[in-house]
């Protein structure tokens, strides 16, 4: 399974932008494999006392990175919750009805495949905009496009540690050791 960046397509691209690429990828790589191989119905069984499955930690990490992306290129109202927000998020974590993992997948890429733009194509990786307001938040603060895509490598790779977990406590299968 290959990382999942476009930096293939750009081949010329080299510094902060082609590490930010790579560092991408590679994140996404790890928390792909984690679900390859497995049936609709293993990527929505819980293997915890929470609601989490691997398809929903995949669709969280998607719903997340496309938030994060749409912050760089609208700012904090792109982040403003909707009027079912807390079912939202929750949802986010588990696959509904008619869900399919090839479908979650399929978002993924796409939505990778967005953020590999704005990692290429923005003019400046220094814009920035205040983050929302929110208790995590301090009070103030602005974020920078390299922030944000600092933040979505963390958060990809930290969830894709969780899928390691739920993966081996599915059927044995380890990402790594």
């Amino acid at each position: 399974m290959e990382p999942m960046t476009t930096t293939e397509n750009s081949p010329t691209l080299t510094g902060e932008r082609a590490d930010l690429l790579e560092a991408l990828g590679k994140a996404r790589h790890f928390l792909r494999y984690t679900v390859q191989g497995l049936t609709d119905e293993q990527a929505a069984a819980r293997t915890t006392v929470s609601e989490l499955c691997l398809g929903g930690l995949v669709k969280h990490v998607t719903q997340t990175e496309k938030s994060w992306a749409d912050f760089i290129v609208d700012g904090p109202s792109a982040m403003e919750p909707g009027a079912d927000a807390w079912a939202e998020h929750a949802n986010g974590f588990r696959m509904l009805a008619g869900e399919t993992l090839d479908g979650i997948l399929a978002e993924y890429a796409a939505v990778a495949a967005r953020t590999d733009e704005l990692v290429v194509s923005l003019p400046s990786l220094d814009a920035s905009h205040p983050l929302p307001e929110a208790p995590w938040f301090e009070p103030g603060a602005r974020w920078s496009a390299r922030r944000v895509f600092v933040h979505i490598v963390a958060e990809t790779a930290q969830h894709a540690g969780h899928a390691d977990i739920l993966r081996e406590a599915t059927d044995g299968q380890k990402s790594m050791g």
